[in-house]
């Protein structure tokens, strides 16, 4: 993810639209609002790392499934899939931008006991009233599709091999910032360091950056991922988001599969799936898993051999001689109430709006979520798809949001 050329201080004292944070959801809320023909303000993007080196979005698996328990996270993630699918006709059919698509080799979950397999077996009536394609699959229909799987102790599996698999996020979000760059956003490179609000305290006034500049603004956006929480608290608002280390590895095997590895999420909570011809990606974390700092990416290689590997080897055998290849560990931006999303308006600080709280699926929502963010901006309402239930209020009422499928 190449570096970008930023200036240090913004050009006006003033806009419309300051978004703090500009890597995935900063530039796709930026991109959507220029998008958008009844949207004519101006809009300030402030990214204190241009590098982007250390942001959750550099350190994405990149990923997106259907396979939720809430049809709104379905919905979500179908018109993501839609997004990736008609990249270049969403942007207005430009020559420069890649045809993309998704490996579409599909998750698949296995449940080794009841309780899991009955929430698998709601989990896909739900999708498929929405439109998705999930199977439901018996061991002895797994071991005949994925012979390499060890299903002895599996009751149910299920999967979805349309528009559900891996994807270029970074592609997707280099072209939504470039773009709205050329459509006139302009991004600079700085840390917002304190709020000014209006005497009533309904209203953010002004942001200052740590270089002393001080912007006023017409509306603010937090899109800054795992230091969430940090921003809000600069307005006077608490929100439960914390870092949480998530680990990466890619890795080749001895002898490699003679067919795509789907994203497994083992029944311990390891996942693992194709990553190249012939290599691997699996993921997972510690079982003790508190908040770290934010500039904490140390591996943790006690975890690759005490826990990672053995599951690997143990589901599928095939893989007991593998070899690392990389490692990294990034950040989830992870709401610590129902680890879904927190979108939309402040209930009493009324110009200040969340794009937060993702938990290990920001990448795949971030169409729908930028889309909804940006209709919000403009018109005070959600025009497609009503992302009212992830609203600040069941924040304030401490009334979660219902998605069983989290990973």
């Amino acid at each position: 993810m190449a570096a970008a050329n930023f200036n240090a201080t913004p050009s006006k004292s003033s806009y419309d639209v300051v978004i703090i944070g500009g890597a995935m959801y900063g530039s796709s809320v930026a991109w959507f609002l220029t998008d958008n023909p009844d949207f004519d303000g101006s809009i300030l993007v402030i990214e204190r790392d241009p590098s982007y080196e250390k942001s959750a979005t550099a350190h994405t698996n990149s990923c997106i499934r259907q396979q939720f328990s809430n049809p709104l996270n379905v919905k979500i993630s179908q018109f993501g899939a839609k997004f990736i699918d008609n990249l270049k006709e969403f942007m207005g059919n430009d020559s420069r931008v890649p045809d993309l698509s998704i490996q579409s080799y599909g998750y698949m979950y296995l449940a080794d006991n009841t309780a899991f397999a009955d929430q698998l077996r709601s989990a896909q009536q739900v999708q498929l009233a929405a439109g998705a394609a999930t199977q439901l699959m018996t061991p002895e229909e797994i071991s005949a599709a994925y012979p390499f799987y060890y299903v002895d102790d599996i009751e149910l599996g299920s999967i979805n091999l349309v528009d559900e698999g891996y994807w270029d996020g970074g592609t997707v979000f280099d072209w939504w910032r470039r773009s709205a760059r050329e459509r006139g956003v302009e991004y600079v490179a700085g840390e917002v360091v304190s709020m000014s609000k209006s005497a009533n305290g309904t209203r953010v006034e002004t942001v200052t950056l740590a270089n002393g500049a001080v912007i006023a603004c017409g509306k603010v956006v937090n899109a800054t991922g795992p230091r969430g929480a940090m921003t809000a608290k600069m307005a006077g608002i608490g929100i439960p988001i914390e870092p949480r280390k998530r680990f990466t590895w890619i890795f080749s095997a001895e002898q490699p599969l003679d067919r795509d590895l789907p994203l497994t999420i083992d029944p311990s909570g390891v996942h693992f799936r194709q990553d190249g011809p012939k290599t691997y990606l699996a993921g997972g974390h510690a079982d003790h898993d508190p908040a770290v700092d934010f500039d904490d990416f140390t591996m943790d290689h006690s975890l690759w051999q005490d826990k990672i590997w053995p599951t690997i080897a143990t589901r599928i055998p095939q893989f007991e001689a593998i070899k690392v290849v990389t490692e990294w560990a990034g950040h989830y931006d992870y709401n610590t109430l129902d680890q879904n999303a927190i979108l939309g308006p402040h209930s009493e600080v009324e110009n200040f709006f969340f794009v937060n709280g993702f938990s290990g699926h920001g990448l795949q929502q971030s169409p729908a979520m930028g889309r909804g963010t940006a209709e919000m901006l403009t018109y005070g309402e959600y025009r497609t798809l009503d992302l009212s239930p992830f609203g600040y209020d069941r924040i304030a009422k401490n009334t979660p949001f219902s998605e069983t499928a989290i990973i």
